[in-house]
C-alpha cells in the first residue's frame, strides 16, 4: 500500500513541475511562527528547528522538492500572508475550524492538541473561576486568543496579546502577567526551560492540527495530503 501511494504521489508531483505557485524545482515555502517551542524555533546557530520544521522538510522531500524554505511570520499575520501567495503552506499548528475552513483548505488532522495555562510556582489555580482579576498573556490570533476572548467577561480576566508566543511566556515569567494561555506541547516546552513557572491548569479542547493551504489549492492540498498518508503509514510521523 504504501508503495502504492509512492507512486501515485510521484505521478502527482511531476503534474505540479509546471504550476506557476507550486514549482517542481524550487523549495517549498512554508510558513512558520519561529519561535513556538517545540514546532518551530531557531537553534543556536540562527537555523530553525523544531516539529514542524521536520514535518516541512519531510514533506518536500515526499514530494520531490529541493528542500523546504522557512518563512518566519507571526501568527497573527500567516493567513493573510498565505492568501497573498508569499508562500506556499503552512505547517504550523493550526487548529481546524469551521470559522476558518470558510477562508482556506485543511488537510486531514495529524495531531491532537488541547489548552494549557501556566503561572509563576505557587501562584496557579485549579478551577476557572480563580482567574477573576488576573491578567492572561497570550499571542495575537491563535485559538487561545479568540478562548479568552470568548471568556473574559464571564471569568472577570484582563488579557494582554504579544505578537509572538515566546514574549507571551516570558510576560508571565517576569511578572507583567499572571498567567499565559497556549497549545499544551508550547507551555510544556517552555516550562521545562523557565523553573520559575509551571503548569497549572490543562483544558481538553477536542481540537486538532491541521496543515493550511490556500481555498483554490485543493489539487495541491491532495497531494501534500498523499505525502503526510504516506509518512504516517511509513512510521515517519510517529
Amino acid at each position: 500500500l504504501v508503495l502504492g501511494i509512492a507512486f501515485s504521489l510521484a505521478a502527482l508531483t511531476s503534474a505540479f513541475a509546471q504550476s506557476g505557485d507550486h514549482v517542481a524545482s524550487q523549495p517549498l515555502t512554508v510558513a512558520l511562527d519561529v519561535g513556538e517551542r517545540p514546532f518551530a524555533f531557531a537553534e543556536a546557530n540562527g537555523q530553525p528547528a523544531g516539529f514542524s520544521v521536520d514535518l516541512a522538510r519531510e514533506l518536500a522531500k515526499k514530494l520531490g522538492r529541493p528542500g523546504a524554505e522557512i518563512v518566519d511570520v507571526n501568527f497573527s499575520a500567516m493567513f493573510a500572508g498565505l492568501f497573498a501567495k508569499r508562500y506556499e503552506m503552512t505547517t504550523a499548528p493550526v487548529i481546524i475550524r469551521e470559522e476558518r475552513a470558510e477562508q482556506m483548505l485543511f488537510s486531514e488532522p495529524y495531531l491532537n492538541t488541547a489548552f494549557a495555562f501556566a503561572a509563576r510556582k505557587g501562584q496557579g489555580f485549579t478551577a476557572l473561576e480563580e482567574l477573576k482579576g488576573k491578567t492572561i498573556a497570550v499571542n495575537t490570533g491563535g485559538s487561545h486568543d479568540k478562548w479568552v476572548t470568548d471568556n473574559a467577561e464571564q471569568y472577570g480576566f484582563s488579557v494582554e496579546r504579544y505578537n509572538k508566543t515566546p514574549d507571551a511566556l516570558q510576560a508571565v515569567a517576569s511578572g507583567r502577567a499572571d498567567v499565559v494561555l497556549s497549545e499544551e506541547p508550547v507551555v510544556r516546552a517552555f516550562v521545562a526551560l523557565a523553573p520559575s513557572i509551571e503548569v497549572s491548569y490543562v483544558i481538553d479542547s477536542g481540537l486538532t492540527f491541521g496543515m493550511a493551504f490556500r481555498k483554490e489549492d485543493e489539487a495541491f492540498r491532495d497531494e501534500v495530503e498523499k505525502a503526510l498518508e504516506c509518512m504516517k503509514q511509513d512510521g515517519t510521523m510517529t
